[in-house]
């Protein structure tokens, strides 16, 4: 498969999960998961269009505002950029699960719309998740999908067993396998 389009989980695939119960609301509390920043600079010098897909159910349960979710997003690309990567999209789902809306992944409308605003095929796009949630989103709007053991995703990668979904240790790890770039020469 040729990738010229990721659509990246945030929280446990680009950086730190909030404890339980918790959510990342401000700026400070985003924290970058190790190789992060190098993987998408890696990915964006490989030709590779990077969007990211989130639920971010802490505004609609009333935890956290738009403004809050607005000004971590922003020192996400803020960084990114600084790192050599550029997030070209960045969709996010603001709903309360009881909602029931059709964006909130395992609902395909986040990867849809990533996928939409790039203009790149669904073959040639991948969505890398750490949850079962992410990888149904994937595969319910059609588009391939890989699993980072970063965030959730040992535990999603001892609950799917064997369902044929690559995985890797972190987003270095895939990104290094995407653009063909051996360890020893990065």
């Amino acid at each position: 498969m040729s990738v010229r389009h990721l659509i990246l989980d945030r929280d446990g695939v680009l950086n730190y999960d909030a404890p339980p119960g918790s959510y990342v609301r401000e700026p400070a509390e985003f924290r970058w998961l190790p190789g992060a920043l190098e993987a998408l600079a890696l990915l964006q010098r490989g030709g590779v269009r990077l969007s990211v897909a989130t639920n971010q159910a802490g505004v609609g349960r009333g935890v956290m505002s738009l403004a809050q979710l607005t000004a971590v997003h922003e020192r996400m690309q803020t960084e990114a950029s600084a790192a050599g990567a550029t997030l070209a999209a960045i969709v996010y789902c603001p709903h309360a699960p009881a909602e029931q809306c059709s964006c909130r992944k395992p609902a395909p409308g986040l990867i849809e719309a990533a996928v939409a605003a790039s203009g790149i095929a669904r073959g040639e796009t991948l969505v890398v998740g750490d949850d079962q949630r992410d990888l149904e989103a994937a595969r319910r709007a059609g588009v391939a999908a890989a699993l980072v053991r970063t965030g959730k995703g040992r535990r999603t990668e001892q609950l799917m067993h064997d369902a044929g979904i690559a995985a890797y240790d972190d987003l270095l790890q895939l990104a290094r396998a995407i653009v063909g770039v051996s360890h020893d020469h990065t």
